[in-house]
This record gives C-alpha cells, sequence and structure tokens, in this order.
C-alpha cells in the first residue's frame, strides 16, 4: 500500500444535478481548483471499530498554548506572561506541559532555564520541549533541560508529508528516513542516560503523508530509541492542516494504532487543527480509535483557526459524566488569565467559557429554562438531596453553570425576543415578586413596547422600575 486511499473522482469533476428539492444557485468561488484528499481506509482487515465505541475515561491533556499557541500570537508571550500561564496550568491540574521551543528564542530558552534554576513546576508535572531534526537545534535544546529535575520530554518533528517533504524539505522517502534516523540517534546519545527524560516524536501534516511511509518513519524512531513498556515513546500523530472530515482522521489513528511496531510500548497522542472547523470532533474521534493522550490549547489558540480546543473536550466530558480530570471550577479566571497572556479576547459564544453561553434571551428558551430550575429545586426539596448533588436536567442549559464557578444571574436576559417566563424570573429572583399568569402576559406587552422602543437588552432593575410604573402601589 502507497499511502491512504484517495477519492477517484477527478479534481474538477462536475457534481451531478441537484434535486429538486435543493436547487441553490452555483457558486461562483473557484472551487474546482481543490479537490477531496483522503476518505475512509477500505481495507480487507479494517474494522473501523472506532465507531462503537464510548469515551468513558478522559485522555491525557498536553496544553501546548506557550509554545504551539505562542508561536501563533502576534505579539508573543514574555517571561512574565508566559509564567502566569504555566502557573495557571499547573492550578488547572495538568501534568505534562509544553513549555517551548527553546532554540527558537532566547525568550523560550530562558524560560526553559527558570524551570532548571527556580522550583515553580511541581515535581510531578513533566515538561516538554520542542526541537527540529537538526543537529545544532537539538543539542540547544538538550542544554536548556540541563539541570531539571521535573520529568522532561524532549519533542522530535518532522514534516513528512509529500509536498513538505518534497517542495520545503527536498528529500526522497529513503533520505528522510535516515535523516529522522540520524536526529533520533543524535537525541538518544546527548540525553539517553538521564532517567528523567523521555522522547517524543511528531511527524508533521501526518495526516496527509502515504500511511506505508508514517509506519516506517514511527517504527524507525521507536527502534532508535529502544521504546519498552517502562520507557515509552510519545507518537504524536499531527492534523496539522485539517482537510478531511473526522471520521477519517479517526480512521488513520486506528490503522497506527492497529500497525505500529512496539504498541505496548508506545504513547499514542493527536494534535488536530481546527481549518475545517471540526478539531474537536476529530479529537474525540481519534479518542475513541486509540488515542491516549491530546495536545491543544485551553481554549483552541493557534495557527490559522487554532489548535484543538482542549477545554471544550474536557467539558464534553464532564457534561456526559466522565471526570474530566481538569479543574474548571473557576471558568471565568481561567479565561481572564488566557485573555491577559494571549492579547486576545474570548468570543462570547465560545463553547462553556463565553459570555452568553449559559443565557438566553428567546421567550421560549426562558420559559423552558425557568421550569426545569423550579422542578430542580421542587426534587431538592422532596428528595432532600443536595441541588449540586442532583441529576441535572433544567433545559437549554447542558450543565449546570455553578459548576463552572458562574452564578444564575445572568442565565436569563430581556430584550425584544424575550418573553413573560424570562421577565417573571428575573423579577422573582432578583427582587421577589411573583406574577400571576394574567400580569405575566399583561407585563410582557410592557416590556416588549419598551425593548422595541429602545432596541436595548432591558436590565432588572429596569424591568422594576417598568412594573412600579406599571402597578403602582
Amino acid at each position: 500500500m502507497t499511502g491512504f486511499p484517495t477519492i477517484s473522482t477527478p479534481a474538477g469533476a462536475i457534481p451531478a444535478h441537484a434535486p429538486a428539492w435543493n436547487r441553490q444557485r452555483p457558486s461562483q468561488m473557484p472551487w474546482r481548483r481543490y479537490r477531496s484528499v483522503t476518505q475512509r481506509l477500505e481495507l480487507p482487515e479494517f474494522t473501523h471499530d472506532w465507531a462503537g465505541r464510548q469515551i468513558t475515561e478522559a485522555p491525557l491533556w498536553v496544553p501546548v498554548d506557550l509554545r504551539d499557541g505562542n508561536q501563533a500570537l502576534a505579539e508573543p508571550m514574555d517571561p512574565a506572561r508566559k509564567r502566569r500561564f504555566f502557573e495557571l496550568l499547573v492550578a488547572m491540574g495538568y501534568k505534562e506541559i509544553e513549555v517551548g521551543y527553546p532554540s527558537a528564542s532566547q525568550t523560550d530558552y530562558n524560560f526553559v532555564r527558570l524551570l532548571a534554576e527556580q522550583p515553580i513546576a511541581p515535581p510531578d508535572v513533566t515538561v516538554v520541549v520542542f526541537t527540529p531534526a537538526r543537529t545544532d537545534l537539538i543539542a540547544r535544546t538538550v542544554e536548556s533541560i540541563r539541570g531539571i529535575s521535573n520529568p522532561v520530554v524532549i519533542h522530535l518533528y518532522m514534516a513528512t508529508a509529500p509536498v513538505w517533504r518534497e517542495t520545503v524539505l527536498g528529500m526522497t522517502r529513503e533520505q528522510q528516513i535516515e535523516h529522522i534516523r540520524a536526529a533520533a540517534g543524535e537525541i538518544a546519545r546527548r540525553a539517553g542516560h538521564l532517567e528523567n527524560v523521555r522522547f517524543q516524536f511528531s511527524p508533521e501534516v501526518f495526516n496527509l503523508t502515504e500511511s506505508d511511509h508514517i509506519i516506517e518513519v514511527c517504527d524507525t524512531v521507536t527502534e532508535v530509541w529502544d521504546a519498552t513498556p517502562a520507557r515509552p515513546v510519545i507518537l504524536n500523530l499531527p492534523a496539522t492542516v485539517e482537510v478531511a472530515t473526522p471520521n477519517v482522521y479517526a480512521d488513520q489513528i486506528e490503522y497506527m494504532h492497529k500497525h505500529l511496531a512496539r504498541r505496548d510500548s508506545v504513547i499514542l497522542s493527536v494534535h488536530p487543527h481546527n481549518d475545517r472547523g471540526t478539531g474537536i470532533a476529530c479529537a474525540e474521534l481519534a479518542v475513541l480509535a486509540g488515542a491516549q493522550r491530546v495536545e491543544g490549547c485551553v481554549f483552541g489558540n493557534g495557527e490559522r483557526t487554532g489548535n484543538v480546543d482542549i477545554a471544550t473536550l474536557a467539558l464534553n466530558l464532564h457534561a456526559q459524566g466522565v471526570d474530566p480530570m481538569i479543574d474548571f471550577s473557576d471558568i471565568d479566571e481561567i479565561r481572564r488569565t488566557v485573555e491577559h497572556c494571549n492579547r486576545i479576547e474570548i468570543h462570547p459564544r465560545h463553547p462553556y467559557v463565553g459570555e452568553y453561553v449559559h443565557t438566553a434571551f428567546s421567550g421560549t428558551h426562558q420559559d423552558a429554562i425557568r421550569k426545569g430550575f423550579a422542578e430542580h429545586r421542587t426534587r431538592a426539596a422532596e428528595t432532600g438531596v443536595p441541588e449540586r448533588e442532583l441529576p441535572w436536567r433544567v433545559p437549554y442549559l447542558p450543565i449546570d453553570p455553578a459548576d463552572l464557578g458562574r452564578s444564575y444571574e445572568a442565565v436569563i436576559r430581556v430584550n425584544s425576543q424575550s418573553g413573560k417566563g424570562g421577565i417573571a424570573y428575573l423579577l422573582e429572583s432578583e427582587f421577589g415578586i411573583e406574577l400571576d399568569r394574567r400580569q405575566q402576559i399583561e407585563f410582557a406587552k410592557v416590556v416588549q413596547a419598551h425593548s422595541d422602543r429602545t432596541g436595548l437588552e432591558v436590565t432588572a432593575q429596569e424591568l422594576k422600575n417598568l412594573y412600579t410604573e406599571t402597578y403602582p402601589a
């Protein structure tokens, strides 16, 4: 086999005419320039086992904000911001953190040296440093970790996909194998004797690399590094540029999971990007397919459309009753720190952390949430079980905002789209004013007229003022 199977339809082929129910206007964009890159593996022995699995435990999370995320910033982090971000990651409970690219800049080198000279990293936190497959840069990287007492991972990478290999690096497949063998050997020679050091290899653009070549590359690395169950090698398989649907990536990961030599001596890791907007789905399916470790950025910062968002991944597990193994109980403080360090604001609709993700303006949503809260309180009173311990089943809120350190104050907000239920909820929760059904219908019209006239959100205090004007004592 020479590679992951390609779509057989020729580039620029014209699709069949749309059915009667789908008579959309053809795009004027030059879409014929592109073609589908890959499709699902259809080998005789391949069964797509991931499709029947469910995630029951968290993978090992590895935030790469300090390296991959940092190199994507218009203003890379200065030492103070980098330290603050590192301390946040430690406080959240991450046990493996990629801290920098010490051969790329003096700032990154100095930060790694800081970890060697000052005890800011708890002893159980593994420090990851990143290096290209070049002898001089490997030497600089190994020098940067001198004296670090924490566990250390030296992360070697090289692009392996055909366009990168041939156009950028000017190598044949055979030349690349020998180059990677030599680079892995150089790392082993310089750091193999250090008991606290393990090794990682990333075939950059894994998802566009021929499957037989990627197997040979990875098996070469595990052979040179003498991977064993006691000292496993991390093989990290990046979707460096996302080019296909998530099921394709899952198939590729499962293929590697089933065909790697020394599989019991390998920690299989993934590093999805988000070019197609499906990085999270790629990571979840990759875990189903055999991945044990996920690299990404806390809220998905990264080059182009970003790295995979590991906060969303972790909280997706939380919402399914699986321990994410990371603490998000004060998500607004996490957001403030990440915004400060990256100097990029997080979108208000960002999953879980955005300002509006637990907020309803729509009247029908508000009514359902209000009734859900009331039913939740009733169940707590009837059973004697504290509200925070009851199974959560409030409509439109997949998790309890209180789990993330948020109050219920901003769950329902009123504007021209709101209805009587939301208005009644705010008056009752903020001021103890209870409206009967007739008043709810009547007063909602007053609020609707006010909101239509101003075009603005109506605050709780403004609602009270309108109520006092409408129903004077």
